[in-house]
């Protein structure tokens, strides 16, 4: 059986399929609030208001040593984070207080969050501890701790940071990556007026 060998000129305008861009699930103010309230716990609390309140990777938040918080400098600093980098992330006086108070509790001695015999706290522990907190909220949306990063950077854009900024603080190589925070917001897109509105019908 002679099989025809595909001409390569065939193949010239056949576009490579984009990889489908979904838009990552996105908590209001209220309701981030309402999660990390509903926890009695210091440490459990402490550990989704960091992961929001400094929009970050969990991987991040756990890897944090006692030296990286410089309340002085009201910065956090990242160490060798996603590609390697160190950054700086700010640091509010909410985050201050609430890190005070978690230690004056739980004295952690070489990391920021610590598991029973000192050494890193689980992710396992650390996505129970959101799921818990979701349950009790009264969440149904699906949530991750990647979603308390995603909706941190959502807030930033609606209350007018610079896409700039947002990028240095989130860690992003590319502009490309955090652009996506400009099309996520739902609430601002429902404000939008339609020019039917404007028309006498």
């Amino acid at each position: 059986m002679h099989v025809h060998s595909l001409d390569l000129g065939e193949l010239i305008d056949v576009e490579r399929p984009k990889k489908a861009q979904s838009l990552p699930n996105v908590l209001t103010k209220e309701e981030v609030t309402r999660i990390i309230l509903s926890t009695g716990n210091v440490k459990h609390k402490f550990l989704l208001a960091m992961t929001y309140g400094g929009g970050l990777r969990i991987g991040e938040v756990l890897r944090l040593q006692l030296p990286d918080f410089r309340v002085g400098e009201k910065l956090l600093y990242i160490r060798k984070s996603k590609g390697q980098k160190d950054r700086r992330v700010p640091l509010s006086d909410k985050m201050i207080s609430m890190y005070r108070e978690y230690q004056a509790a739980y004295g952690p001695k070489r990391y920021v969050f610590e598991g029973q015999t000192g050494d890193i706290y689980s992710t396992s522990s650390a996505q129970q501890v959101l799921r818990r907190a979701c349950d009790k909220a009264g969440i149904t949306i699906h949530v991750t701790l990647h979603t308390l990063r995603h909706s941190y950077a959502t807030h930033l854009m609606e209350s007018g940071v610079g896409l700039r900024y947002i990028q240095e603080i989130l860690g992003h190589n590319s502009p490309k990556t955090t652009m996506i925070y400009t099309h996520v917001s739902g609430r601002r897109l429902s404000e939008v007026k339609s020019p039917l509105d404007d028309l006498e019908i």
